[in-house]
């Protein structure tokens, strides 16, 4: 197997879903499983937490019709508005529940179940607050299933309280109408943010997958660890490690098969000089190479979040699920 070797530990999974839910008490808890569910491989992810969560969120219609096929019944939210005909098609299909965030995508989405994105600071996807009672206008009220927006910064007490209050105007706006709809404002930032900003349930991304966003503790603990295969040893012959010139003399040196192709920034330090597309050079080691254990180390090697680590780093990875 050429692959690099990903295990993803779904006891940990549930371990991390059950702080969420303990937090969360008797609110609806949304699993955030787009983007392959951050790498870990969405439809097993859904499936190992079905029993735990109210529903899923994903990015897209075709991350959503993925999760039908694959056996997932609760509810999906598709976060990105439709754009065209062809998603709101895919929506009615397989049932998945769309984002309204406009006029147009109210028509557009009109007779299908949804939730009403509001912009209260992101300025990312959501309609105005001075927009609010145009779309409910637009819409057929009997599917309106939900409201809800983003924080930006959960980190930061002032942004964050901002936030809320205008989300509560938009809360108020839409349920002296529709008084079931479920508002949810926290992502994972907030909902280690405090109750006042848990509504009526949230959305869990990061913690599902064992990190805290920045600015924040929790319980969690990561659950995916790659492997690099060893692929040769070689006594050293002339003056290179991989495309520099050695810094050092090595009398040998193994070449592992994983490079910034399988979704490693080029100079994480994983061996004697930067990695290759395809592999990287070091002093020794076993056939399984341990390379990633804390996605937060890779990040802070890297300059980036843990976030896109994770999603880069099962780009060509063979996924193993361990109980």
């Amino acid at each position: 197997m050429q692959k690099t070797l990903a295990v993803v530990n779904l006891k940990k999974l549930r371990h991390n879903a059950l702080y969420v839910r303990d937090i969360l008490g008797k609110r609806a808890f949304y699993a955030v499983v787009k983007a392959n569910a951050y790498g870990h491989g969405a439809p097993q992810i859904a499936l190992a937490t079905e029993d735990i969560v109210d529903g899923f969120c994903v990015a897209i219609t075709d991350e959503g019709a993925s999760l039908r096929l694959a056996g997932i019944t609760k509810p999906i939210l598709v976060l990105t508005p439709p754009l065209g005909e062809d998603d709101v098609l895919r929506a009615r299909y397989y049932n998945l529940t769309v984002t309204v965030n406009s006029v147009r995508t109210a028509r557009l989405a009109r007779g299908l179940n949804c939730h009403i994105k509001v912009n209260t600071g992101m300025n990312r996807f959501g309609c105005n607050i001075d927009e609010l009672e145009s779309v409910l206008g637009a819409l057929d009220l009997n599917f309106v299933q939900g409201v809800y927006s983003h924080l930006y910064a959960p980190q930061n007490q002032r942004a964050r309280s901002a936030q809320l209050a205008a989300f509560n105007c938009a809360e108020r706006i839409v349920k002296s109408q529709i008084p079931g709809a479920c508002a949810h404002l926290a992502a994972s930032g907030g909902i280690l943010a405090g109750e006042e900003y848990l509504k009526d349930g949230a959305r869990a991304g990061i913690l599902l997958y064992g990190y805290p966003p920045a600015g924040f503790k929790a319980k969690v603990k990561p659950i995916l660890k790659i492997y690099a295969r060893k692929v040769q040893t070689t006594r050293v012959f002339g003056d290179g490690a991989g495309y520099a010139e050695a810094t050092k003399k090595y009398n040998s040196l193994t070449a592992y098969r994983l490079g910034y192709a399988d979704g490693f920034p080029r100079k994480t330090p994983l061996g004697v000089s930067n990695l290759c597309m395809d592999s990287f050079i070091a002093r020794g080691g076993g056939d399984l190479k341990p390379v990633l254990s804390d996605a937060s180390l890779v990040a802070g090697q890297n300059g980036t979040i843990s976030y896109e680590v994770l999603c880069g780093a099962t780009r060509r990875a063979e996924i193993v699920y361990e109980e």
